[in-house]
C-alpha cells in the first residue's frame, strides 16, 4: 500500500501547509471550523489536527501562493478586517490562518451572501461578520478594533482608495499589512491590466513598503495581488515558501494543473 505523503508546514504562516502531489504541492489551512464543507472542499486529519484543502480555483489568494506571493499573510492570535467577504469562501480560510485566538471581522454589503457568512460564522467562531458596505468604514467604526492586517476583495473602481480609507481608521500605525485583490476589469476600459495595476501601486506607496504583486492568471484573468506594509514596523520576512514557484509561473512551479481551472463562481 502506498504511503500518503506528509503535511508540511510552511514558515511563512504557521497554520498553513502543503502536500506533495507526484505534479504539484497542495494548499491546506489548518482549519478552525467544523464540517461540512463550505464550498465541496476536501477535509483531512493527521491525527493532531484537522486541514482543509486551499483551493486556487476557488480563493484569490490561494491562486497568489501557487503563483509565488511572498507579501503579507495573516498570522496566528493576529486581528484582520476582510472587505467583501461574501459568503465566505476565503474568509474561511483566513480565519483558520488567524487560529482560535485571532479575530476576523468580515465586511459584507449584500443580503444573500452575508445570510450564507452569517451560517459559517456559526461554525468558525473566529469570524465576525458585518452587514455593511466598505465605502462607509464609519458606520462600523463600532464594531472594529484596530487591526493587524486588511484584505479587501471588492470589485469596484475605487479599490485602492476604499482600502486606504478603511487603513486610514482601522489599520495599526506600525508593520500593519494590507492586501488587495485587484480586478483590473472593474476599474475600467482604456486602460491596460498591467497600468491599472502601476495606478493602485503608487496609490498605496504613499503609507505601504509594497511587496512585489502578482498576476493571478490563469486562475482570475485581469488580477492581480498586490500589498505590503506600514514602515516602522518589523516586516518579519519569511524565506519564500517550499511550494512557491516563479513568479511568471512558467518555470519551477509544482501547481500547475494538467488542465485549465474554471473561473471561480464567487469574489470571496
Amino acid at each position: 500500500m502506498r504511503r500518503r505523503a506528509p503535511f508540511v508546514p510552511q514558515p511563512s504562516a504557521p497554520r498553513l501547509w502543503t502536500r506533495r502531489r507526484p505534479d504539484r504541492d497542495e494548499l491546506w489551512t489548518e482549519t478552525v471550523g467544523e464540517l461540512p464543507a463550505v464550498y465541496g472542499e476536501r477535509w483531512e486529519s493527521d491525527g493532531v489536527r484537522a486541514l482543509r484543502a486551499f483551493e486556487p480555483a476557488r480563493s484569490k489568494l490561494a491562486a497568489a501562493l501557487v503563483r509565488g506571493w511572498d507579501g503579507p499573510l495573516p498570522r496566528p492570535g493576529e486581528r484582520w478586517l476582510y472587505l467583501g467577504a461574501a459568503s465566505g469562501t476565503t474568509a474561511s480560510h483566513v480565519a483558520d490562518l488567524l487560529g482560535p485566538n485571532g479575530r476576523l471581522y468580515a465586511v459584507e454589503r449584500s443580503a444573500r451572501p452575508f445570510s450564507r457568512l452569517l451560517r459559517l460564522a456559526e461554525r468558525w467562531s473566529n469570524l465576525l461578520p458585518i452587514l455593511g458596505d466598505a465605502h462607509a468604514p464609519e458606520r462600523y467604526a463600532d464594531r472594529v478594533p484596530l487591526v493587524d492586517g486588511i484584505y479587501a476583495d471588492v470589485a469596484q473602481p475605487d479599490q485602492g482608495p476604499l482600502l486606504l480609507a478603511n487603513a486610514a481608521m482601522f489599520l495599526r500605525d506600525e508593520g500593519g499589512a494590507v492586501v488587495l485583490a485587484l480586478k483590473t476589469s472593474s476599474m475600467g476600459r482604456g486602460v491596460s491590466a498591467s497600468e491599472h495595476l502601476r495606478n493602485a501601486e503608487a496609490a498605496l506607496a504613499n503609507d505601504f513598503d509594497l511587496d512585489t504583486a502578482v498576476r493571478l492568471d490563469p486562475f482570475y484573468r485581469s488580477h492581480y495581488l498586490l500589498g505590503g506594509r506600514r514602515p516602522g514596523g518589523p516586516r518579519s520576512r519569511s524565506p519564500t515558501p517550499a511550494f512557491a514557484g516563479e513568479r511568471d509561473g512558467r518555470r519551477g512551479s509544482r501547481f500547475s494543473s494538467r488542465r485549465a481551472p474554471r473561473p471561480a463562481r464567487s469574489r470571496s
